[in-house]
């Protein structure tokens, strides 16, 4: 585990203010400490960079501008994984405690990590953020108390791109006979959608081609040589890192058309299509979330992180997608807290607190205007029950010749129907395996 200097300070004194907490409950705090387990090194690093800017650039922004949350600054506390699961455990149990407030959030940035995570955080009553990644049945909040993964998930998005499938091929009808392959990372987060497709090919009868691609994903001709004897009408692909990269320039080189490719949003970056060039134009992707910078949260962001010289990144680089990303997990995570205080009457707020807050979550068009967010993304609203959210997928499209990412479509409602009745099966088998008992939430 690599830590950065301040992180080492602030964990070596870490087991000290974590067990002083019980007896210094009702003082103020200093700071509140969230965790935040980032690959700055490692294969993954060129996502996770911008990744972990966008989330602590906002944070500094919020201490900057406002004082913190509520008027305690928030110490966001780094600790580099390098996209290992081994080593991110071993993050979060060295940062559970840390600070005054213990950890309030842990933020895995990774799908086999929140699985690993998933036991320890519920006995420890912290919540995990796994914004749009993660065990998709945590969206079943009876069983998954502290785990969330609005504004929506892996199976919502696979319901939404057959929806937009059948939209482009004339009506749901007309995906019968037809051919869609999915190229997956082999991991568990490659294979999430994998259910969800198989139910949907078996209601609308298209036939469904699986192509695992090893880790990281340099090597892809096998991969592709199936695709051009296949010719498979439309491809999604569910990559991360160098694999989507090799992936878009390997189908121009079979001229697949790139108006019939989708990559989940975790495919969807500005280096996931700059390496292929204009080969890359019209590569689609899904979003839950705006591309660019014309954001007042962002003019923010520059006028005070940047302009005094305390940006985590390039500046020219905010407004990428995978830095938005970041920064809305940090809004979201701000948001979660500041309800936490408002809920509990306290600014001494833990894990348990702000898990109460993050099921308040309840943000309208006029919120995200407030939050300098305006038309950023979709309302969202969060229960006890339901910890997804059920939010829209939108499709993006690659301009290459402007070098832009453009959002094409409406914002389409997943199959609430489908997704849900799959999402209780596999939260009721995991709490059966599990001996949970499902909390009330009315």
């Amino acid at each position: 585990m690599r830590l950065t200097k301040t992180t080492m300070a602030i964990a070596a004194a870490g087991v000290i203010a974590g067990a002083a907490w019980a007896e210094t409950a009702l003082a103020d705090y200093d700071a509140y400490t969230v965790p935040n387990l980032v690959y700055r090194t490692g294969a993954y690093a060129p996502n996770g960079i911008p990744l972990a800017n966008g989330f602590i650039d906002y944070f500094n922004m919020l201490n900057e501008r406002d004082g913190g949350v509520e008027g305690i600054k928030v110490n966001v506390v780094e600790c580099e994984t390098a996209y290992n699961t081994k080593t991110s455990v071993e993050c979060y149990e060295n940062l559970k405690n840390e600070g005054q407030s213990g950890a309030l959030v842990f933020n895995p940035h990774s799908t086999g990590v929140t699985y690993a995570l998933i036991p320890k955080a519920s006995e420890d009553k912290i919540p995990i953020l796994s914004m749009g990644y993660g065990r998709t049945s945590a969206a079943d909040g009876t069983v998954f108390p502290y785990i969330f993964n609005f504004p929506t998930t892996y199976w919502s998005q696979a319901s939404a791109f057959i929806k937009y499938v059948g939209a482009k091929e004339g009506g749901m009808d007309k995906l019968k006979g037809k051919k869609i392959a999915l190229v997956f990372h082999n991991s568990a987060y490659g294979k999430e959608p994998i259910k969800t497709l198989e139910t949907l090919a078996g209601t609308y009868g298209f036939e469904l081609m699986l192509l695992p691609v090893d880790h990281p994903g340099q090597e892809q001709k096998a991969t592709w040589l199936q695709v051009r004897r296949a010719k498979p009408d439309w491809i999604f692909m569910w990559g991360w890192g160098v694999m989507n990269q090799v992936a878009i320039k390997e189908a121009a080189a079979i001229r697949f058309p790139m108006d019939k490719f989708i990559g989940v949003w975790w495919s969807g970056s500005e280096n996931d299509v700059a390496p292929a060039g204009d080969a890359a134009n019209g590569y689609l992707a899904g979003t839950m979330h705006a591309p660019g910078s014309d954001f007042q949260a962002i003019a923010d962001i520059k006028k005070h992180v940047y302009a005094k010289g305390n940006g985590a990144g390039e500046e020219a680089r905010i407004g990428e997608v995978l830095y938005n990303r970041g920064m809305l997990e940090a809004v979201f995570t701000a948001e979660a807290m500041r309800n936490a205080i408002k809920i509990h009457g306290t600014k001494d707020i833990r894990g348990e607190h702000v898990r109460d807050g993050f099921e308040a979550i309840d943000l309208s068009e006029a919120d995200f205007e407030r939050l300098g967010l305006k038309d950023f993304m979709k309302p969202i609203k969060i229960t006890c029950e339901n910890h997804e959210g059920n939010g829209p997928v939108a499709i993006q499209q690659w301009d290459a010749a402007a070098g832009k990412w453009k959002i094409v479509s409406e914002w389409i409602e997943p199959m609430h129907d489908v997704v849900r009745a799959l999402v209780k099966e596999d939260a009721a088998a995991y709490a059966a395996e599990n001996n949970i008992t499902p909390r009330k939430c009315s």
